[in-house]
């Protein structure tokens, strides 16, 4: 076993960056337009095996094969675009290669591409083909982001394809490394025990000769008959469903600035802020329903609920995302924009009220009496 342990073993290497880019693409016309007199690509279904329900289904995109990837040190890496018609793209580069545990955190970090510009890291070759694709869709989406490419989330899958000995056996032989890697820590760096047993507390196995271990940016796959495929579609929509979280986190969290700058006006001048309060209000009860929406959407996409395989490693996933958390802040937020001018709303119509009262006390009993002393007169 010792043996084996610094030996080079056969990797893939797959890496995901998901962006956010809108409301929604129109797949149709991304179809027709986005590739000239090119084919169209593919709708891809979701290759599912093991225990999973039938009932299980994920949103299909649209997959447009993109210019493969060049370094010189890890060969050539595979890339796609996936675009989806709830707003997002996710761009795929897909690399084999033959490398040591230690020698995988430059792949997955270090400048490994090769191109006109230079060396370039995996995150920089992703980002220069989103804007490839961006560039050929960008008549298909709607309420487009204002700055694309700045809201993206990353993965890194490191599956080894090569394990003579058990999974169980490899990670027993090589937890430190493993777990350095995972953590995206320096390999140099002495960790603790209790932070090695943590990272690698909870892996996922469904036969003998597979193992699967997750962290919150990095996972390893042990399965030397490749049937992962699944996994990396769960790791990618967990990843969908944290960054639309994080979107709108965001997106409320700034109309909160808003909203505490109109209450502040309204406090020192006594009338609305600017602009109708009517108005504003009208817009946050659509954002409102833009968000209700979005957080069903999510929920509903893909019914990953149940003790099956994929389900665990759903549920393992949004865990270490806290995808719990931020569905909470995002509807607590969107209840403390909505009370705000809520409240603004009445006081300006209670506001209101009083004017009203004021006028009709001067024309039904200051008026009256005007006329009678004009008439003593």
């Amino acid at each position: 076993m010792a043996r084996l342990k610094n030996k080079a073993r056969l990797f893939e290497l797959v890496y995901f960056r998901i962006y956010d880019v809108g409301r929604a693409v129109d797949l149709d016309t991304v179809g027709m337009g986005a590739f000239g007199g090119e084919s169209r690509g593919a709708l891809k279904s979701a290759p599912f095996f093991r225990d999973t329900p039938e009932s299980l289904s994920l949103p299909q995109p649209l997959v447009m094969p993109l210019e493969p990837a060049e370094s010189a040190a890890f060969g050539v890496f595979r890339s796609e675009a996936k675009v989806y018609g709830d707003g997002a793209i996710t761009v795929c580069l897909r690399g084999r290669f033959r490398s040591t545990l230690e020698d995988l955190e430059r792949a997955a970090s270090g400048p490994i591409l090769r191109d006109a510009l230079g060396e370039r890291t995996l995150s920089e070759g992703a980002d220069s083909r989103f804007f490839g694709v961006l560039e050929r869709i960008s008549g298909s989406i709607l309420d487009a982001a204002s700055n694309p490419g700045k809201d993206c989330e990353t993965y890194a899958a490191f599956c080894l394809l090569e394990c003579p000995e058990s999974p169980e056996a490899f990670l027993a032989e090589n937890r430190r490394s493993v777990a350095t890697l995972l953590m995206g820590a320096d390999a140099g760096e002495d960790l603790h025990e209790q932070k090695i047993a943590e990272t690698l507390a909870q892996p996922f196995s469904f036969t003998t000769a597979d193992l699967a271990i997750f962290d919150l940016d990095r996972c390893l796959i042990i399965d030397p008959r490749e049937g992962y495929e699944d996994i990396l579609l769960m790791i990618e929509h967990a990843n969908y469903r944290l960054l639309e979280l994080r979107v709108l986190d965001r997106l409320l969290d700034k109309r909160l600035d808003v909203a505490e700058r109109d209450l502040s006006s309204f406090t020192r001048r006594g009338r609305a802020p600017g602009g109708s309060v009517r108005k504003k209000f009208a817009r946050i009860q659509s954002l409102r329903f833009v968000t209700l929406f979005v957080l069903e959407n999510l929920e509903n996409s893909s019914k990953i609920i149940g003790d099956y395989y994929l389900g665990q490693i759903y549920g393992r996933l949004c865990s270490l995302f806290n995808t719990e958390g931020w569905s909470r802040s995002v509807e607590r937020r969107l209840d403390v924009l909505t009370s705000i001018y809520e409240m603004v709303k009445t006081d300006n119509a209670e506001r209101r009220t009083l004017v009203l009262e004021i006028v009709f006390i001067a024309v039904c009993i200051i008026l009256p009496l005007l006329q009678i002393w004009q008439a003593l007169l």
